[in-house]
């Protein structure tokens, strides 16, 4: 990432990757910075978490409407090739990190920042933090995966009322509702999610990759398919150098140390 970005920027802190969201609207330019810390996140082979987390004021309102408002006036048949060229891209992208993605949230995530969130694997939100989906109050439906995560993670009818009403819902609702991991108080929402990314980055990193992979098949396979997934993972697993030490650990009564191999 170039030193001089301003939209979005990639750094490491011990084992953990972060991303970092600069600019809570999102334009070509930030879309673009983000995409690419993504991808550096993805490439980096030694990180064993990844941390996704904005400013303290908001984490992201979405789609910069000014940039699209002229995107219309140029061309209403081109003002949506966005989504393709960087929405679609970038929830690809933060949905095929092999490691445990965090995303930390303060202040507001609205719109195509709601499915950012989504995307990662778990969700620290500051108790100030307000949600929506937004769309349909400018007369358009979802992108960024809101409605297959929504519909995930919170069930079809929620998922339906979220979408087609667009009512702004806090922290404590979202995380009542499953959408959220945990709620910490304001100010802390970065440092809760560096605490989680860390634990996660001394982990199995082996079995989480696993873990991950079951978790999305799920979604699409029956119960029989389910099973012998879960069964090759088992036995991929089995043979990996964390699990025998962890086992010879819970033997010997202390606590196992885990290096991801």
């Amino acid at each position: 990432m170039a030193v001089n970005a301003t939209g979005a920027a990639y750094h490491r802190q011990d084992d953990v990757a972060l991303v970092e969201l600069l600019c809570p609207v999102l334009d070509t330019r930030v879309k673009r910075e983000l995409l690419a810390a993504v991808k550096q996140a993805g490439d980096d082979g030694t990180a064993r978490a990844v941390l996704i987390t904005g400013s303290e004021k908001a984490f992201c309102v979405g789609q910069d409407l000014a940039e699209h408002a002229t995107a219309l006036t140029d061309g209403a048949e081109t003002a949506f090739a966005t989504v393709r060229a960087h929405y679609n891209p970038l929830i690809t992208a933060i949905r095929a990190l092999r490691v445990p993605v965090v995303a930390a949230v303060e202040g507001a995530c609205v719109g195509a920042g709601l499915g950012l969130v989504l995307a990662a694997d778990l969700r620290v939100a500051a108790a100030g933090a307000t949600f929506a989906t937004a769309f349909t109050g400018i007369g358009l439906a979802a992108d960024s995966g809101l409605s297959a995560g929504l519909t995930q993670l919170a069930g079809p009818s929620r998922a339906a009322g979220l979408m087609l009403l667009g009512n702004r819902f806090t922290a404590a609702e979202a995380e009542s509702w499953g959408l959220v991991h945990e709620v910490v108080p304001d100010g802390t929402a970065t440092e809760a999610g560096l605490a989680t990314a860390t634990r996660l980055a001394q982990g199995p990193t082996r079995a989480y990759r696993e873990v991950k992979t079951l978790l999305r098949d799920a979604q699409t396979s029956d119960p029989a398919q389910v099973l012998e997934r879960e069964a090759d993972a088992q036995e991929r697993l089995g043979a990996t150098h964390d699990h025998r030490t962890a086992v010879d650990a819970f033997l010997a009564r202390r606590r196992p140390r885990f290096e991801g191999r």
